[in-house]
């Protein structure tokens, strides 16, 4: 994808500031925090939704899970509690069309979330 944002910070186009970064995922501080901390936790592969994942890249949403954990024992909220949350499509939230997972962390989270 030449015009999708997140492809671009993988590629070192644009530098977003990355608190983790592996051989498949990336995750950067989000530039309109709706926590304390709020990470994104990209795939460095593009899958546009949670509607296009399939059998060879399903492994993906595991990798983020397991990135957004290390994140927060990195950030040290992880025995507090945190929410992770994936939207999908517009009317689910989605604004950036590459799959994302959203880690907020760092102050109560409250239910229902909105």
């Amino acid at each position: 994808m030449t015009d999708c944002l997140f492809c671009k910070m993988v590629k070192g186009e644009i530098n977003p500031d990355t608190v983790y970064e592996d051989d498949d995922v990336l995750a950067f501080r989000d530039i309109n925090p709706q926590a304390p901390t709020h990470v994104l936790v990209i795939p460095k592969q593009h899958v546009s939704t949670l509607n296009d994942l399939d059998d060879s890249n399903a492994h993906l949403v595991g990798k983020m899970m397991l990135a957004a954990a290390a994140i927060a024992r990195q950030e040290g909220f992880d025995q507090q509690g945190y929410r992770t949350v994936m939207n999908c499509n517009a009317d689910g939230g989605q604004t950036v069309f590459h799959l994302h997972l959203h880690l907020l962390g760092g102050r109560p989270m409250h239910w229902p979330p909105g």
